[in-house]
């Protein structure tokens, strides 16, 4: 049975239990502060749970992405070293929302595994949870009476907390599980020793396969627990270790679902995968983590240098290492995989085969940046050589830190190379650096909040926003956030028309206004489905009766934005091509950006072009055609526009101005017609990452103060130019005039130059066997300097020049040797100037014939110059 055929089986059989099958929600999370990545099967599904919301569907079934690299569930470090750890995996589940519990769920797993898919039954084994006096929790003994009718007793293992109480976060619902694991071993490994003595004990071949989680409790923040208003099941199979289980592997990475990665990368590399572990390890590696790249992109989360964005670098850079270091991969390879990839998955994420040629530029450009990242490294270790060979031939602790932080060298690599060089890693120090950092990371993210404070438990928030900007309000539950040593209260009210922020446009502000006090809205958040209205301080009677109201005059120039973007989009389309999609926006009172990708920079003709069309698009006053509630089949064949990345329900919300011109789902607020938005200019277009460019703008208001600036500008340049009419040619004739002066003042430098060299060359001192010239000199640049030093080398024979300068304010020197006498004499101008260099205060490096330093200190460049003969006769008598 291939993986696809396993994968469908779960999802037929599951529906054939009247549970209704759900695509993958993205990988990539935007409305769960708490969460940067789907991490578990059951993370979209959270509102249900939470009660946020009521769940459309009591059952459900599905494959999810997941991704685990950071925070509670991290597993970077043993992937690709062990058989089944992994960045991004399938989450197979099967959910019930206050509908069936433990005794279905078992009975289904249970029929699911040994009868469909015919696992043997006597290589299974069940866990169930037995009981914690600490939490006052009573072994699960209606799980062990389920089980105890369909396997035998000796197989029902008992389950601690760590292993058998499922948490979603310090925080949440939560509850006891019992889990399914498989004794994959050889029937000899079976004889020897007891498959339940090595469940949960990280044994490769005895492992988990499945988790029912009954959710019966919500962990509050002060550690207790309560009794959730209803019970929820919430079940995950790993389907990567399922495939291993019927397929009769040993490891994850030997089934269909790795295979294909690992052979391209083994022919790619010209190694065969199994004879070699290191390069096997770097093969794993590299197959497990291309998925985890190539996905998270195509869910619209590009690489950078901080939050989610820095996790899907990290683990790009990771791959590249393994690849630079043990399979010799010295271009850029990763992007080659995701063909082989998106093949593998279109039937099930078609999403990356969809944007396949995108997601291949960005990696690709991620790894050419990265390879020239590592040979900066490397060229940083070269230079630092010698510092290393003073300090025991060892590579202190803060260097390899910087090494990893700065260039990404993890502690490993920087551990080989230190073995080519005959160095080693003072690797106590690296930790102690880390933890360092590590700590400085916590302080900087670390928040203390509340539990919610419930008023009104069964009421569900609701957003009135599109159609007014004042309602009448109460506040349903609250709750004190504190960080950084400030203290905010998020409040969640049952009617609001403050609009959360989400899809690019900001949060709204405004006031909640009482009879007797008026409370300032900062920001409005969402998280996951409530909106949280954020203010400095608490109402002082939050059971009273509010009228929330919005800054109606900042969200009305929000709106006028929001709908640009839309025109502006549809312009992009229209004069770059269909392949125009969007990648990121932020959309507030002052501006827009928009981003997207493309693989050129625009022409100034494309901009002007795009710019006319959003114009004319607001001079015809286009009215807003708004479509609410409108299934998703429905409004896609409306042609409505959606977005790689974003989570859409069976309904969505469809936005439309011209129906032959731009429809596009979305839940932000618009204008009421085109016309409202007054004027539309484009101040910056620019790139932001491979494939991706961003273009900001100004409307209305904005843009007519922008235009008039720009006006008082070139007057102002008349009037300096005395140019009424062409004022272009006036500025062209003074860079004329410009380029004439400056060439004449460098003939006038280049004539003292040579002056200089003639005059440097007449003060040459024979000293013991050498031509000595040493001399403060007045040059204007580094160049210069450096072109002196050249010159001087092709007139005096034997020649140690030894030169001190100050350049714009900062002192230089340069060494130059002729070659004989580096060869001869064994004299190094790098050694020369770093010890020249302690006289102001600085440092330098560069070849053995010809070196440069810079400093602090300028007043020590005397010194350096009275330094200098006594410092060459040392170096040539040894």
């Amino acid at each position: 049975m291939n993986s696809a055929e396993i994968r469908q089986k779960f999802l037929d059989f599951f529906a054939s239990k009247q549970h209704q099958i759900v695509p993958s929600a993205p990988i990539v999370v935007k409305d769960d502060p708490t969460l940067m990545f789907i991490n578990s099967g059951m993370a979209p599904f959270k509102d249900y749970f939470l009660g946020n919301k009521p769940a459309p569907n009591k059952r459900v079934a599905d494959t999810q992405k997941c991704l685990r690299v950071s925070g509670k569930h991290n597993d970077l470090e043993e992937v690709g070293y062990d058989t089944y750890h992994h960045t991004m995996f399938e989450m197979l589940g099967n959910w019930s929302f206050g509908d069936y519990f433990k005794k279905e769920a078992l009975e289904w797993s249970w029929e699911l595994l040994t009868e469909v898919y015919q696992l043997p039954k006597d290589r299974l084994y069940v866990s169930v949870f037995q009981g914690d006096q600490s939490e006052n929790l009573p072994m699960d003994q209606d799980a062990f009476n389920i089980w105890k009718s369909m396997i035998a007793e000796d197989r029902i293992l008992m389950g601690s907390k760590k292993d058998n109480f499922w948490e979603m976060g310090d925080t949440g619902p939560c509850g006891p599980c019992s889990e399914i694991h498989i004794d994959l071993r050889t029937e000899e490994e079976r004889a020897q020793v007891d498959g339940k003595e090595l469940v949960n004990n990280d044994h490769p071949q005895v492992v988990e396969i499945w988790n029912n989680v009954f959710m019966e409790f919500n962990r509050l923040a002060d550690g207790s627990l309560v009794k959730l208003p209803a019970q929820h099941v919430d079940t995950g199979m790993g389907f990567e270790r399922l495939c291993m289980a019927i397929q009769g592997k040993r490891s994850n990475y030997d089934t269909d679902v790795f295979q294909p990665l690992i052979q391209f990368i083994a022919k790619e590399a010209g190694v065969t995968y199994g004879e070699d572990e290191k390069k096997d390890i770097a093969i794993r590696v590299i197959a497990d983590h291309i998925r985890a790249i190539s996905f998270t992109i195509a869910d619209g989360q590009l690489p950078s240098n901080n939050k989610a964005g820095y996790v899907i670098r990290r683990i790009l850079r990771r791959a590249v290492r393994y690849g630079f270091t043990f399979l010799d991969f010295k271009q850029p390879f990763l992007y080659k995989l995701t063909e082989v990839l998106a093949e593998q998955t279109a039937h099930v994420f078609p999403e990356l085969k969809q944007q396949l040629g995108f997601v291949q530029r960005v990696i690709e450009e991620e790894e050419n940046a990265f390879l020239r990242t590592l040979e900066n490294g490397l060229k940083r270790l070269d230079a630092l050589e010698d510092s290393f060979k003073q300090n025991n031939n060892t590579i202190d602790g803060k260097t390899a830190f910087e090494l990893y932080d700065t260039f990404g060298f993890p502690l490993d690599l920087t551990a080989l190379i230190a073995r080519e060089k005959g160095l080693s890693v003072d690797e106590a120090g690296f930790g102690k650096e880390m933890e360092q950092q590590k700590n400085r990371s916590r302080n900087a993210s670390a928040t203390e909040q509340s539990d919610w404070v419930i008023l009104q438990p069964d009421v569900v928030n609701e957003f009135v926003g599109y159609d007014c900007d004042i309602s009448e309000a109460h506040i349903v539950r609250y709750r004190q956030v504190k960080a950084k040593n400030k203290s905010e209260y998020h409040l969640v009210l049952d009617k609001t028309p403050f609009y959360a922020e989400s899809g690019g446009q900001v949060g709204d502000t405004g006031y909640l206004i009482s009879d007797t006090e008026q409370v300032e809205v900062l920001d409005t958040k969402k998280e996951n489905d409530l909106i949280l209205h954020i203010t400095a301080k608490l109402p002082q009677n939050v059971e009273a009766g509010f009228k929330a109201e919005i800054a109606a005059e900042r969200r009305n120039f929000i709106r006028k934005n929001h709908s640009a973007t839309h025109l502006l989009h549809a312009a992009l389309r229209s004069v770059l091509g269909e392949h125009v999609q969007q990648r990121g926006s932020l959309v507030n009172e002052k501006l827009l950006r928009f981003d997207f990708s493309h693989f050129a920079k625009i022409e100034d003709a494309e901009l002007r072009q795009i710019e006319h069309i959003v114009n004319e698009r607001v001079r015809q006053a286009i009215p807003l055609e708004e479509r609410r509630n409108v299934p998703i089949d429905e409004a896609k064949n409306m042609g409505a526009t959606a977005l790689f990345g974003e989570k859409y329900g069976e309904f969505v919300r469809v936005i439309t101005f011209g129906s032959d011109y731009s429809v596009e789902l979305c839940g932000g607020t618009h204008v009421f017609n085109t016309g409202n938005i007054g004027y539309f200019k484009i101040i910056s277009e620019s790139s932001v990452a491979a494939g991706v460019r961003r273009i900001e703008a100004i409307t209305a208001t904005a843009a007519e103060e922008y235009m008039q600036q720009q006006l008082n500008e070139l007057n102002a340049v008349r009037e300096v130019l005395n140019a009424q009419s062409n004022v272009s040619g006036a500025v062209q004739k003074m860079q004329d005039e410009l380029k004439a002066m400056q060439k004449q003042v460098e003939q006038f430098e280049l004539k003292q130059l040579t002056d200089l060299k003639e005059e440097l060359a007449q003060q040459a001192v024979p000293l013991d066997g050498v031509n000595l010239v040493t001399a403060r000199v007045a040059l204007n640049s580094a160049d210069y300097l450096k072109k002196l030093a050249f010159d001087m080398r092709q007139v005096v024979d034997n020649l140690v020049l030894i030169l001190a300068a100050e350049i714009d304010g900062k002192p230089q020197i340069a060494v130059m040797l002729s070659d004989n006498l580096v060869q001869d004499k064994n004299l190094n101008a790098r050694q020369m100037v770093r010890e020249l260099a302690k006289e102001i205060k600085g440092g330098g490096g560069g070849q053995p014939f010809y070196a440069t330093a810079g400093g602090k200190d300028a007043a020590g460049l005397d010194a350096v110059t009275a330094k200098a003969q006594e410092l060459v006769k040392s170096m040539i008598n040894g």
